[in-house]
């Protein structure tokens, strides 16, 4: 959150006329009270607030409860990031998450912002793809138990196994792939971190009563560094494909992976290589790309995909 949502977000506890403590402050924005003090310092010696503290209350009111602050100078590219960023959150998140950046976008036009939010998206469609929904409630909870370190009892449906298991999870990390939400967690049932996929946890329980140990060890980009798109292998090995000259293009265009290096060939074509040991799901991207790809090591791909490409034919002959 940056300090001007900050700000609006005080200037709108203050109005409330429920006059907010600095604690109050601090709880609503996850920041130390020194931050909040300078934010107050800010409201009442820089944009000359009629900002005053109530000791019958507690906590601090406007003496004219109509003075609102001065025009808020944003540019055409902030806030079209920022209504970007309210779209994205409705259709991955849901509406529950979208709702406070509407709430915040409600307080900016309040605050006399200088363009019409309304017409910077009347040209820019969304087409998120095949999105499985989440619960918003679920992703509420895991969010809770990654800040507050609660443990997390789920039924978690296995979609290889076909199969469904009950186990407690230590949440740490959430995030995005393909438009799908998973968490980074501690399993219980395998002792290992492990990803799950939020839309296959069909119920779940937080443990309120209990709580536990980060481990100190844990990075989230280091774990992530060995996924290929939602799945995390175990041992890297060098992966390399070669794509023709038609598909060529689109591939050199694009970061697929931190650790990339293009080998550009004679005809046109180039060798994409990378290390990674999610060989299922770089299996199932390849294949996507029929004839135009083909896997030039590690020999264990090379034969996954070849034995995937005979079964699929097979249902042509």
């Amino acid at each position: 959150m940056t300090r001007l949502e900050r700000l609006i977000g005080i200037d709108a506890m203050i109005r409330s006329g429920r006059y907010p403590s600095v604690a109050d402050f601090c709880q609503r924005f996850e920041v130390s009270e020194r931050s909040i003090y300078n934010d107050l310092a800010y409201l009442r010696d820089r944009v000359n607030a009629p900002l005053d503290y109530s000791r019958q209350h507690g906590g601090y009111y406007y003496r004219d409860p109509t003075w609102v602050l001065p025009i808020i100078q944003v540019s055409e590219g902030e806030l079209l990031s920022f209504l970007l960023s309210i779209e994205l959150s409705r259709r991955y998140l849901g509406s529950v998450f979208a709702a406070p950046l509407r709430n915040l976008l409600s307080q900016l036009q309040h605050y006399q912002i200088t363009i019409d939010p309304n017409d910077l998206l009347t040209h820019v469609t969304f087409q998120p793809g095949a999105v499985a929904p989440v619960d918003p409630e679920l992703l509420n909870d895991v969010s809770v138990c990654i800040r507050e370190q609660h443990p997390l009892e789920i039924t978690y449906f296995t979609a290889l196994r076909r199969e469904y298991n009950d186990r407690v999870i230590e949440p740490y990390h959430l995030y995005l792939a393909r438009g799908d939400l998973y968490v980074i967690a501690y399993d219980h049932l395998r002792h290992t971190f492990r990803q799950f996929a939020l839309c296959r946890i069909k119920r779940w329980q937080v443990q309120y009563q209990r709580r536990f140990q980060r481990d100190p060890t844990f990075d989230a980009a280091a774990y992530l560094r060995h996924a290929f798109v939602s799945e995390v292998g175990d041992r890297p090995v060098t992966v390399a494909i070669a794509f023709d000259r038609e598909q060529a293009p689109y591939i050199r265009e694009r970061q697929w992976h931190s650790t990339q290096q293009i080998e550009e060939l004679p005809d046109g074509g180039l060798i994409l290589r990378f290390e990674n040991g999610a060989l299922g799901e770089i299996k199932r991207w390849v294949l996507g790309y029929g004839a135009h790809a083909r896997v030039l090591a590690p020999p264990e791909l090379v034969q996954m995909v070849a034995a995937e490409l005979q079964r699929a034919a097979a249902q042509y002959t």
